[in-house]
């Protein structure tokens, strides 16, 4: 056999193998003449790597290590037939490119980077183990599919870059913890874990279709005492929410000759709150209304508060309006606008704040027809030490901004939710008076007083607790803790100046009112967390509907019965029409639950769908059938937005 230019071999050897197309150019392997066949290596693997007849009529010898044992006579067993005439020539198809110098036999050796073992020998080289992916939810091992020939020859093409032997895997790590594509088993044993494609499109599937509830959970139930309810959310907290939706969006008729006008600046549909006709002037010195209106701006509900027969004096007065919109706190009601008007038959100045409905303030919720501690001698201490907390939260915020809220009183705190409380109407003293004779400081001062007087008729139960204060104390004395009384006394006799010397004396009931804050949310993102499984299956039913019994679709009356969709109508009829063995209709709200969030979820478990005269029965995956939902839904979107 002639000798060869390696630097042309090299090259030869990273050509693809020939494929069925090439057979009229390489219809089979040369056979040679001479009867020594066994002791000839095959050229197509020397040159493919490879033998496409080897088992198949080809003569030549196609184990590689053969040719490198010595023989009995210690030669070598390629030196018969070294020049066989009747070996067809090699003739390269195109010119070496590549010259080795001179000067590559003085480089020096190569040594693998971090130590590894040198590649295997060419003739030695074993098809890459497929990567396995190992699913947490379900405890089984999954592998890609992988053709291990197709790698095989792309290592002989493009060396080891590709199988993860080239020189950046050394200082790749691997995360037992990354979640998503290209994820590995990182407890595989041995170097095989490296054999792996760069990008997988593997991913692991999520378990959707099981309820994931957060803590914290409710009592523990036997089985038999359980409902469907526990899915939803709670009742009480369903009622009170239709009930404030309700309240929010109650409107008036339009009588004629009502004093109401049709709509005030951007607002509409006046709406009166009070219920009582005759109006105290004891806080602010004028009458004053509250109406909920809507707005056009924003279709957000508000609240009006109108000061009846004032007369703006002075424009600078009012400007302090937008120092009190940007003062922000949970226990404040935020103020948005003022502006005066003649629309109601006079001259009144309307206060624009947030609506918060079904509110009551503390007179009406203490000392009304239907107080809410009616049972009990008294209030509850801590009742009692959550409205100071959360009153001083208030007041620290509008002292750090440089105002006073000049309106604490029991008909000016509303009581929004459960123990939860609002400084209400804040702003308006400081625009219909002023009084720049008092200094800020004896304004805040006020604010304390007003504060320790206001707790001293909660804890005495009597609005008039104030003005009998010796023996109002000695009451709290004897029902309360001495913590409280001296706190109650403090501040209604003026000696706490600062806010910061009040929050000093309440820290420990903050702790406490903060703790059991932090455990009302906890409880509302448990309920929350109910209605987003629930928003999955919404949006699930609503393809349904676009889908099921269409009439008629690109022009194709019967569209929603054949095709695809027709296993979509059988899902139908196998989630909400089912019959038991008397013909009786089945309603299972659990069963319904259960499909749908399967079905949502896309896992592979396969169920049986009859048609309605039970001559058809088709087994499906419900993965399946989501896909087939997906299908259906897009090509309708994509028709409506063509449209």
């Amino acid at each position: 056999m002639a000798e060869r230019p390696s630097t042309a071999t090299g090259d030869r050897a990273r050509t693809p193998p020939p494929s069925d197309r090439r057979i009229g150019a390489h219809t089979s392997s040369p056979r040679p003449r001479n009867k020594d066949t066994n002791s000839t290596l095959c050229r197509n693997l020397t040159i493919y790597g490879y033998c496409r007849y080897e088992g198949k009529g080809c003569a030549f010898n196609h184990d590689p290590h053969s040719q490198k044992l010595p023989n009995s006579n210690g030669g070598n067993s390629l030196g018969r037939g070294k020049f066989n005439v009747d070996s067809p020539s090699f003739t390269p198809s195109t010119p070496p490119k590549n010259i080795i110098s001179s000067k590559a036999a003085d480089a020096a050796p190569f040594t693998p980077r971090g130590g590894a073992a040198p590649p295997p020998m060419l003739g030695t080289l074993t098809p890459p183990v497929q990567p396995q992916f190992q699913d947490t939810s379900n405890s089984f091992m999954m592998s890609q599919p992988l053709d291990s020939q197709q790698s095989y020859h792309s290592s002989l093409q493009h060396g080891f870059d590709n199988v993860g032997l080239g020189d950046n895997t050394a200082t790749q790590s691997i995360s037992p913890y990354e979640y998503g594509t290209g994820q590995v088993n990182p407890y595989t044993q041995g170097q095989d874990i490296f054999y792996q494609p760069t990008q997988s499109t593997f991913t692991m599937p999520l378990n959707f279709l099981n309820y994931a509830p957060l803590a914290p959970y409710p009592q523990k139930l036997l089985p038999f005492q359980k409902n469907i309810h526990s899915f939803f959310l709670s009742d009480n907290i369903r009622e009170e929410l239709q009930r404030k939706g309700e309240a929010a969006l109650q409107t008036m008729p339009n009588i004629p000759g009502s004093l109401l006008p049709a709509s005030i600046n951007e607002y509409h549909s006046l709406v009166p709150l009070d219920m009582s006709n005759q109006k105290s002037t004891h806080t602010f010195g004028y009458p004053s209304w509250v109406y909920k209106a809507f707005s056009t701006e924003d279709a957000n509900t508000y609240t009006l508060r109108r000061v009846e027969g004032f007369r703006l004096s002075n424009e600078n007065d009012i400007r302090i309006v937008q120092r009190w919109k940007k003062v922000t706190s949970a226990n404040i009601v935020t103020i948005h606008n003022a502006w005066t008007t003649t629309k109601f038959g006079d001259s009144s100045i309307v206060f624009v704040y947030d609506y918060h409905p079904l509110s009551k303030t503390l007179a009406e919720a203490h000392f009304g027809p239907t107080p809410i501690f009616a049972g009990s001698r008294h209030v509850p201490e801590n009742v009692v030490w959550s409205y100071i907390v959360q009153l001083a939260s208030a007041l620290k915020t509008i002292h750090n901004t440089g105002l006073a809220a000049r309106v604490i009183n029991l008909s000016k705190v509303l009581l929004t939710s459960k123990m939860r409380i609002r400084l209400n109407c804040c702003g308006i003293l400081d625009v219909i008076a002023s009084e720049p004779s008092r200094s800020l400081q004896e304004h805040q001062s006020d604010d304390f007083i007003k504060l320790g007087q206001m707790m001293l008729a909660i804890a005495c139960n009597s609005p008039v607790a104030a003005q009998n204060y010796p023996k109002s104390m000695e009451y709290i004395g004897k029902q309360y803790s001495t913590n409280l009384r001296d706190q109650i006394f403090l501040l209604a006799s003026g000696q706490i100046k600062t806010i910061d010397e009040l929050a000093k004396n309440i820290s420990s009931h903050t702790l406490q009112n903060f703790n059991a804050s932090l455990h009302c949310e906890d409880a509302l993102e448990s309920e929350l967390s109910r209605e987003l499984e629930n928003g999955r299956i919404v949006r699930l039913l609503c393809k349904f509907g676009f889908i099921n019994e269409r009439p008629e679709f690109d022009h194709d009356p019967r569209w929603s019965e054949t095709g695809d969709r027709y296993y979509i109508k059988l899902f139908r009829d196998y989630v909400f029409h089912s019959v038991d063995e008397n013909g009786n209709p089945v309603v299972d709200l659990a069963h319904v639950l259960t499909c749908l969030n399967k079905l949502d979820a896309g896992v592979d478990e396969k169920i049986m769908l009859v048609s309605r005269d039970s001559l058809n029965c088709f087994v499906l995956s419900y993965k399946d059938l989501k896909r087939n939902i997906e299908n259906t839904f897009m090509e309708l979107s994509k028709s409506g937005g063509r449209r």
